[in-house]
């Protein structure tokens, strides 16, 4: 059971997970988080609690060298990321279909593996980033790598390999373009970490059928919206993996 299974990443880290359990057998919600985040932010609490009880069994992660999980928050990139996700893939029984839903840069994380793992079956973008180098020259563009800290939160140091990485991406048009699975993307319309053309960018880039949800007044992690966002996910679930 993944309840009760450690999971680590190829460099041997273990990454922190809880497990929501649910009445489906033939489904798993993986969650993942953004930058200087974790996987007990609130709406993805939210979010997992509310499928969990309606029958959709949840794994929220995070990602090495974040929150509880091991490794240094300073080897943290999207790059490195892919492969913590692809460690929580191996675990998953092979008659589960895998939902990944990812917020922010985890769901930058899910475009760029989904366009080339099909073990991920239906992908869903929460504020999904899209322009990485665009983002990290807005947001950390004043801080010099190796010496500031990311939003000046000491416990989240910006170093030259994030820096790169996300340079090194730019974008992940090419892959949202890759990507053939159905794909929600959700946006609110007053985010301002990840702009809402972000969003949009990827849905006229997707190879896939989209669906494409605003929710109006919503920030960036969604609060004071917990409640929508999780009925806008759930309802796209149900649409998709209809039981029959």
């Amino acid at each position: 059971m993944l309840s009760d299974r450690e999971i680590h990443n190829r460099a041997g880290e273990r990454l922190d997970h809880t497990f929501h359990p649910g009445s489906r057998a033939d489904a798993l919600v993986v969650i993942g988080h953004g930058v200087t985040g974790n996987k007990d932010r609130p709406h993805l609490v939210a979010l997992a609690d509310e499928l969990s009880r309606l029958g959709w069994p949840c794994l929220r992660f995070s990602f090495s060298g974040n929150g509880e999980s091991g490794g240094r928050f300073e080897e943290s990139t999207i790059s490195k990321e892919i492969g913590d996700l692809q460690a929580v893939l191996k675990l998953v029984p092979d008659d589960a279909r895998v939902i990944y839903v990812g917020h922010s840069m985890g769901g930058a994380v899910g475009v760029l593996a989904a366009a080339r793992d099909p073990r991920i079956q239906a992908l869903v973008s929460l504020a999904g980033m899209t322009y990485t180098a665009e983002f990290c020259e807005r947001e950390f563009g004043d801080v010099k790598p190796g010496e500031g800290c990311m939003w000046d939160e000491p416990d989240c140091p910006l170093s030259q390999a994030f820096v790169d990485d996300m340079h090194q991406i730019g974008t992940t048009l090419d892959a949202a373009a890759a990507v053939t699975q159905p794909w929600l993307l959700v946006h609110g319309t007053a985010d301002d970490v990840v702009p809402i053309r972000d969003g949009l960018a990827a849905r006229d880039a997707a190879g896939s059928e989209t669906d494409w949800v605003e929710i109006d007044g919503a920030g960036h992690s969604f609060e004071g919206h917990h409640a929508a966002l999780a009925a806008t996910v759930r309802e796209w679930l149900d649409k998709q993996f209809a039981t029959a």
